[in-house]
């Protein structure tokens, strides 16, 4: 074999591996969703929460809900609790379920199935995406007032503004970090609030999940889905002007990614292969 034909054949070998990463779509949701945005595996019961906006996303109509699935896609409780206006991103920790809501962060009893109470920001824009860190601490951001805030003491207080937070949506806290989807993939201390960019050119993170090999897989809302190898990414999907891809969710162990289809009024579980 010549030089050069074995130069084009490990390429082609280099590729394949780079790109060896697949989703396969394995259910889909029957009808009854209503504008889903954001879906949240929750390891202790073994259910998804599925926020559903059910009209305009930045309109107060008090129509927005909570479903709850099994890990299978079924519907086990469609209206698991009601009385938002325009749910979108989620988060848990100890018992609670954390729901930004336009202007507010709602905070949800799991085991009661109620709302305990919803914690109101003043001249918020839109709320959109929640994390807790390990040790509960909430962070929510302003997607369009490019701005993250902080849960301390009943109160939501800015946590970090910055010329690189632009559009801020997904976020993932973690080992002291909190990982904020822009245009780009941010990574801030959270003790120093040192901002260092991981990766560029990211379209507009929505969901932002890490997966067990330390690296992210995130989707932009158009209809799109990344996963990163260092600070490139590597496109797994992409359904733009079919269906869309809001706020996902990644379950480890079962490499299953949770994708709301938000005007397909769906909740869609592919699995990763590797």
């Amino acid at each position: 074999m010549k030089l050069r034909n074995i130069f084009l054949f490990m390429m082609v070998l280099i590729g394949l591996s780079v790109n060896s990463q697949t989703l396969t779509k394995i259910w889909t949701t029957a009808e009854g969703l209503k504008t889903p945005e954001s879906a949240l595996f929750d390891a202790t019961s073994n259910v998804i929460y599925v926020a559903n906006i059910d009209g305009d996303a930045s309109t107060k109509d008090g129509n927005g809900f909570i479903s709850l699935l099994d890990i299978n896609g079924k519907i086990k409780n469609l209206k698991w609790v009601t009385g938002l206006n325009a749910p979108k991103g989620q988060a848990i920790h100890n018992g609670n379920l954390y729901v930004a809501d336009i202007d507010e962060l709602v905070i949800i009893s799991i085991k009661d199935s109620k709302i305990t109470s919803k914690v109101k920001l003043e001249n918020a824009k839109f709320l959109n995406d929640v994390t807790a860190s390990e040790d509960g601490t909430v962070f929510v951001t302003d997607m369009r007032d490019n701005k993250i805030y902080v849960l301390e003491n009943g109160k939501l207080l800015l946590w970090l503004e910055d010329k690189l937070i632009a559009n801020p949506n997904g976020l993932w806290a973690e080992k002291g970090k909190l990982y904020i989807g822009t245009g780009q993939l941010l990574q801030a201390d959270i003790k120093t609030k040192e901002i260092k960019v991981l990766a560029d050119n990211c379209g507009g993170i929505d969901g932002l999940e890490k997966m067990e090999n330390g690296e992210f897989i995130y989707s932009n809302w158009p209809g799109k889905i990344f996963v990163t190898k260092g600070a490139e990414s590597i496109k797994l999907l992409d359904t733009v002007d079919k269906k869309n891809t809001a706020d996902i969710d990644y379950v480890p162990g079962k490499k299953l990614v949770l994708v709301p289809t938000f005007l397909g009024n769906s909740v869609e579980a592919y699995k990763l292969n590797l």
